[in-house]
């Protein structure tokens, strides 16, 4: 069999293996095989491609492999939950200047043969370039907003869409000259590609830091699907038919998320996509006005009323995910159904700080996935439930978003302000990256339950024991 016949095959069982591994991923009782099967689907691809381009210096292969796998592994096993969106927000900024890296050696092979770059050459290597470098910078000042490195509030400037728009411009100038519309002066090639990739760096700067920290998964998904749409560019370049498919797969899945995570904000695409989230001020945006009371309750207090209450709806946020309290909260849980609750979970879309983090979290725990219910499913239950516990998460339960003059107005929250009772486990009155107070806290069927979540959680185990 010809070898470029038998790559191409194997491209085409990757592709199928990669679309299988998607489809799989849609449930966590069958998430790691399709993981699994999206690994091995890259690893045929790689081992088809070093085999058709005669890379055979096995040595080499086998070190990279050994050194990937030690660092993939290595990442795995000491990145903490917590930080699991950084990690997330680091592999696609890697996925980014990857693409980027392989149209900038597509030019330099070009280049070395003396031929000049085609209309359609020269728009691939500018359009997977553009993609993704915007993805490494955007990413990697997303990192910083998330570890703490970077401000998480929105950082503006006078004139700062204006630049933008002003960069954006010159890079479309750029890329034009490198398809060979026009040429700019006596400048070669490499040169505007330099300063292309340069500007192109700076715009995906540019286009994050106006973002506040609340908004970050949305973020996070969004780059998400820029990694991916770069990777397809990439495979364009090289013409390389898996890497278009990979590529498309990811670009394709991450902007569905996003859109869905944009419904579940009330925000816009065009919002996400031009950095223009963070930018409204109000004057709601200040803590209350100091007369409000909120009533507080122990261990022993919670636990009473929980345990007997006939529903109870847990609502985590990302105060769960930096307490680390998942597995508490499910021993607690347990103890709950041991005594004939009927226990529930609700997930708002943007809970945390990327796609998906609850899920993750409550995974790890081994919550049952068909206890899970998101932001559409359960909010039609609030009214009926018997008491709401709300652990660690504030501007998804946020009744302001009500309120047409806040500026959360229209945002999709849960509904937990209809239970008959609402117990809120969070470490203070403090408001959250909305940066405005929530009025959930004072109502009067509400309770604050301060301290740690793991701390109080562990309390909540054994008062419940002995309720």
């Amino acid at each position: 069999m010809d070898v470029s016949l038998g790559a191409e095959l194997a491209y085409l069982f990757s592709s199928v293996l990669f679309v299988v591994g998607l489809k799989r991923l849609q449930s966590p009782a069958t998430a790691r095989g399709g993981n699994r099967l999206a690994a091995l689907a890259m690893l045929i691809a790689i081992v088809a491609t070093l085999v058709d381009n005669q890379v055979l210096n096995w040595t080499g292969i086998a070190a990279g492999m050994v050194v990937g796998s030690l660092i993939g592994g290595l990442a795995a096993r000491t990145v903490k939950m917590t930080d699991m969106p950084q990690l997330v927000g680091i592999f696609n900024g890697f996925g980014g200047g990857a693409s980027a890296l392989v149209a900038a050696a597509e030019l330099v092979r070009v280049q070395s043969t003396n031929i000049d770059l085609g209309l359609g050459d020269g728009f691939t290597i500018a359009i997977s370039c553009l993609i993704g470098t915007v993805t490494f910078s955007g990413s990697f000042v997303a990192f910083g907003k998330l570890q703490g490195v970077v401000s998480g509030n929105p950082i503006t400037f006078p004139l700062q869409k204006t630049l933008s728009a002003l960069l954006f411009l010159t890079i479309l100038v750029l890329g034009t000259s490198m398809m060979g519309v026009f040429e700019i002066g006596a400048l070669p090639a490499l040169t505007v590609f330099s300063v292309f990739t340069a500007i192109a760096l700076l715009l995906g700067v540019l286009l994050v830091i106006p973002i506040g920290g609340a908004d970050m998964p949305v973020v996070i998904s969004l780059l998400n699907s820029y990694s991916g749409l770069a990777a397809s560019a990439a495979g364009f370049v090289i013409g390389n038919n898996v890497l278009i498919i990979s590529g498309a797969l990811v670009g394709a899945a991450g902007l569905i998320l996003t859109m869905i995570m944009c419904k579940a904000m009330n925000r816009s695409l065009a919002n996400v996509a031009f950095g223009a989230f963070g930018g409204e001020t109000s004057s709601a945006a200040q803590i209350g006005s100091g007369d409000q009371t909120a009533r507080s309750v122990d261990a022993e207090g919670a636990a009473m009323i929980l345990a007997y209450a006939q529903s109870v709806v847990v609502v985590p946020g990302y105060g769960l995910a930096v307490a680390q309290a998942q597995h508490e909260l499910r021993k607690a849980m347990d103890n709950l159904e041991e005594r004939g609750v009927d226990v529930k979970y609700a997930i708002h879309p943007v809970a945390g700080r990327m796609p998906g983090h609850m899920n993750v979290l409550l995974a790890e725990a081994d919550v049952p996935y068909d206890k899970l219910f998101d932001l559409d499913e359960i909010n039609e239950d609030f009214g009926r439930t018997d008491v709401v516990l709300v652990v660690g998460a504030n501007d998804v339960v946020n009744p302001e978003a009500h309120n047409p003059e806040s500026v959360i107005a229209g945002m999709p929250i849960l509904d937990v302000d209809k239970a008959k009772s609402v117990i809120i486990m969070k470490r203070s009155l403090s408001p959250g990256f909305a940066g405005i107070d929530n009025p959930l806290f004072y109502m009067g069927h509400s309770l604050m339950f301060f301290g740690d979540a793991k701390s109080s959680m562990t309390d909540l185990v054994r008062e419940v024991r002995e309720a």
